[in-house]
C-alpha cells in the first residue's frame, strides 16, 4: 500500500507539473497574440484576456497542491516548539489530518456552487460558454489536497520536507 500510495503522489505531481506548465505557456501564448494583434490591427483578439484569465485560475488551483508536495504553503512556526520533541510524528499525523478534513470540507462547498452553476445554467458573457466546466477545477484542486495531505497522514515518510531543512536551516 505505502508502494502503491508513492506511485499515486509522483503521478499526481508530474500530471499537476504538465498541465501548470502548459496552461501558463498557452496562457502566455495568447496573451502575446492579443497584444501582437492590438499592435498591428488595433484590434485585439475577442475573449483572450478571458482565456489567460481562466488559464490562470487553473493554473493557481494546480499550484495548490504543488505548494504541498513540495511543502512550500504557508503554515505557522510559532508553536513547533510548544510540544516535546517526541510528540513530532503524532503532531504531523495531526497536522495532516486536519488539513484533510480543511480541503474536504472546501471541496464539498465548491462542487455544491459548481452544482448551482451548472443548475442556473451561468454562461461566460466574453466568451459565451457555461462556467461551470472551468470551475471544476476548484472542487478538484480540493479533493485532490485532500488525498494527497491523507495519504500524508497514513505515511509521514511520504510528506516532503520543508524547504529550510532541506538546506540545512535550523
Amino acid at each position: 500500500m505505502h508502494d502503491l500510495a508513492g506511485t499515486f503522489l509522483r503521478l499526481l505531481t508530474r500530471t499537476e507539473r504538465l498541465i501548470a506548465v502548459a496552461l501558463f505557456a498557452f496562457m502566455a501564448i495568447v496573451m502575446m497574440a492579443d497584444v501582437a494583434m492590438r499592435e498591428i490591427t488595433g484590434v485585439g483578439i475577442d475573449g483572450a484576456p478571458r482565456v489567460a484569465v481562466y488559464c490562470f485560475i487553473v493554473v493557481a488551483m494546480i499550484s495548490f497542491g504543488l505548494a504541498s508536495d513540495t511543502a512550500a504553503h504557508l503554515r505557522p512556526r510559532f508553536a513547533d516548539t510548544l510540544f516535546p520533541a517526541h510528540w513530532d510524528p503524532m503532531l504531523k499525523r495531526v497536522q495532516e489530518i486536519i488539513m484533510t478534513v480543511f480541503c474536504l470540507i472546501f471541496a464539498v462547498v465548491a462542487t455544491g456552487v459548481v452544482r448551482e452553476t451548472y443548475a442556473l445554467q451561468e454562461m461566460a458573457r466574453t466568451l459565451r460558454v457555461p462556467v461551470w466546466p472551468m470551475q471544476t477545477v476548484i472542487p478538484l484542486a480540493f479533493y485532490l489536497a485532500a488525498i494527497r495531505h491523507g495519504l500524508y497522514a497514513c505515511f509521514l515518510d511520504l510528506k516532503p520536507l520543508p524547504a529550510s531543512q532541506l538546506i540545512g536551516e535550523e
